[in-house]
């Protein structure tokens, strides 16, 4: 036996008999009702929040409800400025390092992994949703497409500086093989789910 054909022997014994935990993502498709459920099931799985919104006044109240207004709070997102600073996006990004949130829009989000597409021309600096404590990311409901290859499908050929997709808080499980948040980027994430 080869070594590969015995390492996927391997592989395959040490699977676990089910995760009943996780939707069946062979299921999901654009026409499934459940692709919102499937994404808010994932992202939980992974350690972020999601919260169904039905518009920037409800976000503006759950932040000021979950979160210090004393601490440093900036967005790119005009109808948050009641709450966060729109007047960081040409500052040093060292001068970031006391961000305790960051509150951005995302052009869409991928239900199998709880994945959300990001572009610097709607995060102000790359920098912002790694440096700060918690990071928050706005996605319309309707924007939540089924799987990586309708993402792909979708990003085609579109030109930008910079792109990312972000899932859940930063983690590691390198530090004594214990799941640690927050060890390389935000500790936690919230995704509003604006109708």
């Amino acid at each position: 036996m080869s070594s590969k054909a015995e390492i996927l022997q391997r592989i395959k014994q040490n699977q676990p008999d089910s995760v009943t935990d996780l939707p069946d993502l062979n299921l999901i498709s654009s026409e499934n009702p459940n692709v919102l459920e499937t994404y808010k099931t994932v992202l939980k799985g992974i350690g972020g929040e999601s919260v169904e919104v039905a518009d920037y006044n409800a976000i503006l109240d759950f932040i000021r409800n979950n979160y210090s207004l004393d601490r440093r709070i900036i967005t790119t997102i005009p109808e948050l400025s009641e709450v966060a600073s729109l007047d960081w996006k040409k500052d040093d990004p060292h001068t970031l390092q006391n961000v305790e949130l960051v509150i951005v829009n995302a052009h869409f989000g991928v239900a199998e992994n709880s994945a959300l597409y990001v572009t610097d021309d709607i995060l102000g600096q790359r920098v912002a949703p790694f440096i700060a404590q918690y990071l928050a990311i706005i996605v319309k409901k309707s924007e939540i497409l089924a799987t990586m290859h309708q993402a792909y499908e979708r990003i085609g050929n579109l030109e930008y500086g910079f792109a990312t997709f972000i899932a859940g808080p930063s983690k590691t499980a390198d530090i004594e093989q214990s799941l640690v948040l927050g060890a390389h980027g935000a500790r936690g994430l919230i995704v509003f789910l604006l109708d």
